[in-house]
Formats: structure tokens, sequence, C-alpha cells
């Protein structure tokens, strides 16, 4: 007998164990997760569908139990929901994907027998698998904060943003992930994309340590580049904030009322800057030249609770559901 007993079906689809896996080292590590990374996903799961809806409607042994009840809530219900979720920006573009995939390729429970164990041990009522990986991703999601709160507090950090965020090394930002949580006037849960402050920076053709070491000169519109840089989108691995030199002739049209040439930049980009305003971009850049350690929300990088919910759901099943087992609801 060997030590991994399931349909081919359910077989096939352990493949989001190191795809998920790699896509929430890479959402770690850069905040980017190349599309491609889904399209054989998506494949996969619509072939998946077909065979078990192939096998539903034959009755053939081993097909899975209400398919279609199931599969109707999976792809009409959770689906949308993911869906809504983006659109609310609850969820990344990349969280979404993956979410889509995950409601085509797991309508319902699949079916392991590991070393006389059958998983997942705790099934649901209603049977929809991907529900199950949706509430254990916001689960474990939600440990998050709490993480965050607990190590600031055993730090003796204290702030109204600790449960969000954490302090790091003004030297730090070009490399860190997240949000601003401060702007001249205090915190703020709603501050500066730090991905924009490396768009700006390439944009410019400077670094973090030289927009410090000559504030009052580069805050002035008029030491704008004559023929900026392609910004980029920000990312870590791409965005060079060192590359390029501020050309001695100044625009001619240069605005004297744009502190940091910030309306500049965000009229000149072709494409947004994940949300930035001028005065958004102005009043993290003021923050930036003048402390020496500020408060950063690093976010979730939702790709990593997903991982971790979908590897919970494949063996444990769902947390949900077993917490109100335990307290005698369910």
């Amino acid at each position: 007998m060997p030590l991994l007993d399931a349909s081919i079906p359910d077989l096939l689809r352990l493949v989001v164990v190191p795809a998920f896996g790699w896509a929430a080292w890479r959402d770690v590590r850069t905040r980017r997760i190349p599309n491609r990374t889904w399209y054989p996903l998506a494949a996969l799961a619509v072939a998946l569908l077909a065979w078990d809806a192939w096998r539903a409607a034959s009755g053939a042994v081993g097909a899975p139990e209400f398919f279609w009840i199931r599969a109707g809530v999976s792809l009409g219900v959770v689906a949308p929901l993911v869906l809504a979720f983006w659109w609310f920006r609850a969820f990344g573009g990349a969280d979404a994907k993956a979410f889509l995939v995950v409601a085509a390729l797991f309508p319902t429970f699949p079916s392991y027998l590991l070393a006389g164990w059958e998983l997942p041990l705790q099934q649901t009522r209603l049977g929809v698998f991907s529900l199950t990986i949706l509430t254990n991703t916001v689960l474990v999601g939600a440990l998050y904060p709490v993480g965050i709160f607990l190590r600031n507090a055993a730090a003796g950090r204290f702030s109204s943003v600790m449960v969000v965020g954490k302090p790091v090394s003004w030297d730090a930002i070009p490399t860190e992930h997240g949000r601003l949580l401060e702007t001249p006037a205090g915190t703020t849960r709603n501050g500066v994309d730090l991905d924009a402050i490396r768009m700006y920076l390439r944009w410019r053709g400077l670094t973090l340590a030289e927009l410090r070491d000559d504030p009052d000169r580069l805050r002035d519109p008029a030491s704008l580049p004559a023929e900026p840089n392609p910004p980029g989108d920000g990312a870590v691995e791409t965005a060079r904030t060192d590359g390029g030199a501020v050309a001695e002739a100044v625009p001619d049209d240069a605005p004297a009322d744009d502190p940091w040439g910030a309306a500049a930049f965000l009229a000149a980009i072709d494409h947004g800057a994940y949300g930035t305003t001028p005065d958004r971009l102005r009043d993290g850049l003021d923050v930036l030249v003048a402390k020496e350690e500020v408060w950063v929300s690093p976010g979730i990088p939702f790709v990593v609770p997903l991982f971790v919910g979908t590897v919970v759901a494949l063996t444990y099943g769902d947390l949900l559901f077993g917490a109100l087992a335990a307290l005698g609801i369910a």
C-alpha cells in the first residue's frame, strides 16, 4: 500500500503546495508575483473541474458527492466574493488571482489517505473546500497584526500604529515594503506607499541619502532634472535609486508652488503611483529627510497566509468549523 493514496485529480491538486510556497516566498521578498505564475494553475483547475464534472455526470465510482451544488457555491459565491474583496482593495491583484484559482481547483473536499490517516481531518457540512481555504487564510492572516503588536510591546515601542507598523531606520526605506505611517503632523494610517517613494527617487536620479544631505535645495522644484529617468513600478529588485544624476539644466516650467516637484512627478509618469497624491508624497518626503527612524506598515503579503491556510486545509481541514465544533455550536 502506498504511503499516500488518493484519486488522480486530488493528487494533481497537490501541485498548489509548491506553487503557493514559491509565490509566498516571492511575495515576501519582492511583493511582486508574475502573472505567468497563475496560468498553468488555472489551466489545471479548468481541466480537473471538467474531469470531476464528467465523473459526477456519469456516476463514476469515487466521484465527488454533491459536486454540482458545491461547484456552484465555489464558482458562484466564493469567486465573486474574492472579486469583491479585490474591488474594495482588501486583496491585491495577485491575491485575487490566487483565490480564483483556488475556487476552480477546490470546489469539493479532496481526500488523502496518508499512513492510515484520512485527510483532511476536519470536514464541514457544506463541503466547499475553497471556502475552507479562504476562511483558514483570513484566520491565519489575523495573527499578523497580533504578532506585530506583541513584538512592539515587548520592545517597549508604543504608538497609536503599533498594531499595524514597526519602526525602521531611514536607510532601510529603499528596501522596505509597505506604507509610511507618519506625516509631519504625526502618525497616520494612510501615508505614502514606499513603492511610490522608490519611483520618485528613480525618476529624479537620486538616493534617499542624497535627498537627506541637501533637502533645502532639492525641495525646490527648480532642482528637478530636465530629463528624468523612467520611474519603474517601485519594486525593490528592479527600482534603482542610485543610477542617475540630477541634470544641471532645469525645466523652464517648474512650478514654484510644488515642493519636491511632487505634482510634476505624478503628472509626468504614465501610470499611477499606488494612490499617491502630491500632498501625501510631500509629507512622506518631509518626514524621511528629517527623522532617523520612522514607523512603517509592512502590510500583509497575503499569499503567505494563503499558503499556510492551504497546507492547514489539506491536513487538518477547516479551522473555523473545528473551533465551532469544539465549542459545541457546529
